[in-house]
Formats: C-alpha cells, structure tokens, sequence
C-alpha cells in the first residue's frame, strides 16, 4: 500500500523509515509545538551573546567598540535562554557528576527522554532493547572553559564528563540501550549524517529502533574569533540565504532528536507516524579546489543517488530544505547543484522546486544544523503546509532562480501540488565536504477498517444503554518529585485547554481516552503519583488543578507507592470461595 501510495517500486517501501517520535529545543522554541509556531510566523530569534555566557567562562566582555569601530567579531546568534540548568536527580546522577559533564550531554539526555515520549515509548519500557543512539556534534567549548578553569569541576567525573563521545554513551547507559552508541562529526552536516547511519542500522537489523539527532551549544565566546577567521561569519549579524545581500552565516545553539523505527515495525506497532524516510545519501567533494570549498559536482551526485534510492522521479520532489548558509560561495553551489538534478522535468515556472532555509530564524546549529532542517520538513510534512524563509526579499545575482526552476518559499501557504503526495528533502553540508540528503514523504494513511459487529446481547430489564451513566476513566501521572508532579498537572492542563477536540463526527469521549492511554502506556510510572478520575474533559481540568494546586478533590488521589501491603476487597456477590486467600 504505501509503495503505490507514490508510485515506488516495493524494494524502496521495505527501506522506509518511519518518524514516529520528536523532540527538539531551538532558540526560541523549547519544544515541536513552539518550533511550528515559530516557523509559521516568520520569527527571527538572532539576537546578542547573553551576557552571562562571558563570566560563566571565565571571560571578560571586550568593550563594544575601539574608537568607534566594532571591537571584535560580531557575537549575534540563536541562543537558547537556558543552558546551565539541569536535573541531575531525574536521571540518577550525582550533582558533582553533572557539574562535570558537558551541557551538550545533559540536553541530550532531555531530548532523548522527551523524544521516547513522543513516540508513546515509556523509555523504562525500552531498557535493554537494541535501541541504537546516533549524535551529531562538533564543538567542545565545556572542555576548553574547563581546562582554564583554575578550580574545574569533580577531576574523578572530567574525563567522562568532556569526552565527546560520551554525548551519545551517556543516553544509552543511563536508558539501558544496547544498540549502536555513538557521535559523529562531519562539521556542519554531523546531525543529518547521524540520521542516516541510524537508518542504515535499522535497515541491517543491528538496530531494532534508534534516536537520532544533534546537539550545539556555544558556551565559549572565544569561538565566534575562529568563525570570523574562517572568513564565513557575517559581519552585520545577519543571516539572508539566497539573498542578494548575503554576507555570511550566523550562529546559533540548540538541539533536536527524532525517534526513527522500520516502516513495517511501526505500522504494525500502530505507531503515531509524522513522516517517512525514504532514502538517504552520504558523500564527499573529494577533489574540489580546496578544503572547504563546496562541489557542485559532489553535490548534484548526492542528490541523484538519494532519489534513485528512493524510487523517485526529481519532478515528484515539491520541496527542500537547503543548508542555506548565506555564504558568498556555497548559496550559489548549492543553488546550481539543485538546478542541474531538479530542472530538466520541470517545464515552467510553476513547476519550480519551492526551497527555503531556517537558519535566517535561529541561525547555524552547525552540527546539530541537519536535524533542525530535518524537523522543520517533517513538520511541514505532518501539518501540509509549507512555511516561509525571511530575511529574502531579492535573489542573489549569482542564483538565477527561475532559469534553475527554483522558488524561494515567501509566506505560510499550502504545498504547490498537494493532490500530489507530498515529497521533501533536506540537505546538509560539512566545511569538509561530508554532504547529506535525507528523502521525506507524507506518512501512509492510516487503516480505517470497519469495526466488528458486535455479538447479540441478552435483553434485561433496566434503564437503555444510552441512560447508562458514563463510566469514569482514569488519568495517570507521576514525577520524580512532588513539585515536578504539580508541573505535569498544570501542563496537561494547558495542553487540554490549547488542544480541544476538533472532530466534531468523533465520540466526544475518544480524545479522553486517548490520553488516559497515552498517560498509562506511553509514560514512565515515578514515584509521586497522582490519579485523576474523570468522565469528561471538564471532570479531568477540574480535577488536575486540585492536583497543580494540591488541594484534595473528589476523584483525585495524589502519594506514593507504599510496598509490601496486600488488599482484599470481598464484594459480597458470591465471588468468595472456602481456602482463597491460602496461595
């Protein structure tokens, strides 16, 4: 089904992969919910260097300016408002253990606990499965604030606690996986690279599911004078791909993980599925004329090898998402790469392959670059909206938009042909020449098999069914502690409220029951508990408020486990027998 579902031959459908869980924390969007939001409107999240970053390494801010010129590098990028905090107790580590682990670590154990639950996987439930992590990273700016530090952190915990590799080890330790654990660093292309090796674990069997993504925090101001050597930073701060006034990329901080699983392994798991995989491609420039400069060659290759993986035709392809630095040269590299694969069936344009970048929103995540692209595809994917790149106003004259049958995605708008399924791609490149290319599609539709019959009933005197009073349903939730139990009342709660059912042919109590379902099956049961008795959406607000606010409800129950006691209930309607409690 999901072959002729886009016309591709049966070989590419048993490759598929399958998005099924997300997790994400970009400048200005802690979450998928808010990244969507932020990218329908258009945000630009590039602002200053946060003031406390100089001291937190050990810095002195330089002056802005000497005699009246910049007194150093531009320091604008996208920052997350929050990098220092973490709970160590959640995770079972000690506090002077997380003190000497690399940030980039701990936000990684969040996204992989936080994507696990997007996906309805308890992450208890996943403890000793084959589950392969893969992270794409490329700093460590922890290590060099750490090694000038004249009082650094635990010595016993360092070596664990800056080792690179350990951003991918910790996740799989601390969650009990037993799959592939490792980093990868390609430069900028590290997180969609990540991506692909997870789905070739998948594919080979090694993995059975896999979390995948990036992480990049600027934690080192005296990184952005490297950037600014290299040459590529821009000087006005200012991030405009494909623009004519494109003067170089800006930096930015943040990081993403998706949960990735077998297409056949989810659909007969019945999982939630945002998007699918369909192929992926990796190369290298190999003989450019330097370094760190792009291949149009390399690059157009890549892209061929992805589609024909893919079992698609180019013309299928509606939309990319570029790297988009807004460099001098790689915009127009990346540019022409695309007309050369995209253009030849693409007769008018109309039919131009609409492109567009995130980066001019929060800027370059540099390794954790490939999955913020990557995110932003799947959740245009799952919503069927294209959203718009800012910061463009007038093509670059280096990129001849409509002789490469390219548009720049403007504003918030349908897909051109969404009669059509719907086809993305994501590119990624590494200043080294490692280039990726992740092939998405719109999720199968799901199955809408008619339900049984139900078997004849014995009639009985009484009240109608329909009189029958409605049966409560019970809603779970737990925490580590009890402050952190009063905040996932008063989440649920907003979440509730934000997201009302909008079907309005559906049972009004299935939306209930999805998420009494979700609660029970898709979480990890801690040790502050609280239950929720609730026949309806009123019911359940009501009674998680008595919870946020810890006040006693009827309906609500709220403690913790107490072991080693036995209950007997005796209900008085011939269910006892002679010697039953004996065993």
């Amino acid at each position: 089904t999901t072959g002729a579902a886009t016309d591709q031959p049966a070989d590419a459908a048993e490759r598929a992969i399958a998005v099924v869980g997300l997790a994400c924390r970009f400048p200005g969007a802690p979450d998928p919910a808010t990244y969507w939001e932020l990218l329908c409107q258009g945000r630009d999240e590039v602002r200053d260097l946060p003031a406390g970053r100089w001291a937190a390494a050990g810095l002195t801010p330089p002056p802005a300016t000497v005699d009246g010129a910049p007194a150093g590098p531009p320091r604008r990028g996208g920052f997350l408002d929050q990098v220092e905090g973490f709970d160590a107790g959640f995770f079972g580590v000690y506090p002077h253990e997380a003190e000497a682990m690399d940030p980039q670590q701990r936000l990684m154990l969040e996204l992989a606990w936080e994507a696990l639950e997007s996906a309805n996987l308890a992450p208890a439930t996943v403890r000793g499965t084959a589950t392969g992590v893969f992270v794409g990273t490329a700093w460590d700016d922890y290590a060099a604030i750490v090694r000038r530090h004249p009082q650094p952190p635990s010595p016993r915990h360092l070596m664990a606690g800056l080792h690179r590799g350990m951003v991918a080890n910790r996740v799989s330790h601390l969650l009990g996986l037993t799959g592939p654990s490792l980093v990868v660093d390609t430069g900028q292309s590290s997180s969609l690279v990540a991506v692909h090796l997870a789905a070739q674990s998948l594919l080979t069997g090694e993995s059975t599911l896999a979390l995948a993504g990036g992480v990049n925090l600027l934690l080192d101001p005296r990184t952005f004078e490297l950037a600014e050597q290299f040459g590529g930073l821009s000087p006005d701060g200012w991030c405009a791909t494909f623009d004519r006034t494109a003067n170089g990329f800006v930096r930015g901080e943040g990081g993403g993980v998706v949960v990735l699983r077998r297409l056949a392994d989810a659909v007969e798991a019945g999982d939630r599925i945002h998007c699918v995989i369909s192929a992926t491609a990796v190369n290298n420039d190999g003989p450019a004329p330097g370094l760190t400069v792009p291949s149009q060659t390399a690059q157009a290759a890549m892209l061929r090898q992805a589609y024909q993986r893919a079992g698609l035709r180019p013309e299928q392809v509606q939309y990319v998402e570029l790297h988009g630095t807004g460099t001098r040269v790689g915009d127009p590299t990346e540019a022409a790469a695309l007309g050369e694969v995209f253009a030849a069936g693409r007769t008018s344009t109309r039919d131009s392959l609409v492109v567009g970048s995130v980066k001019p929103n929060i800027g370059h995540l540099e390794g954790a670059a490939g999955i913020a692209g990557l995110l932003k595809v799947v959740l245009c994917l799952a919503n069927r909206r294209l959203v718009p790149t800012i910061n463009f106003t007038e093509a670059n004259p280096a990129i001849p938009l409509e002789a490469l049958r390219l548009r720049m995605a403007r504003s918030l708008g349908p897909w051109p042909r969404p009669d059509q399924p719907l086809v993305a791609g994501a590119s990624a490149f590494g200043m080294g020449g490692t280039n990726c290319h992740v092939v998405l599609r719109e999720p199968p539709a799901r199955a809408t098999d008619a339900p049984p019959t139900p078997a004849p009933q014995p009639t009985r005197a009484g009240p109608a069914a329909s009189d029958a009073p409605p049966v409560p349903v019970p809603f779970l939730l737990s925490a580590r502690t009890a402050t952190a139990l009063r905040a996932q009342a008063t989440a649920l709660a907003a979440h509730l409220t934000a997201s009302p059912d909008s079907d309005p042919d559906s049972d009004p109590d299935s939306g209930n029951a999805e998420v009494a379902r979700t609660l029970a099956f898709g979480r990890s049961t801690l040790r502050h508990r609280a239950v929720v008795l609730a026949t309806d959406r009123t019911a359940l607000t009501r009674g998680l408020a008595a919870v946020a606010g810890a006040a006693p409800a009827q309906g609500v129950a709220v403690g913790e486990p107490v072991a080693g006691q036995v209950g007997f209930m005796f209900t008085g309607q011939g269910s006892q027998r002679p010697g039953m409690g004996r065993q």
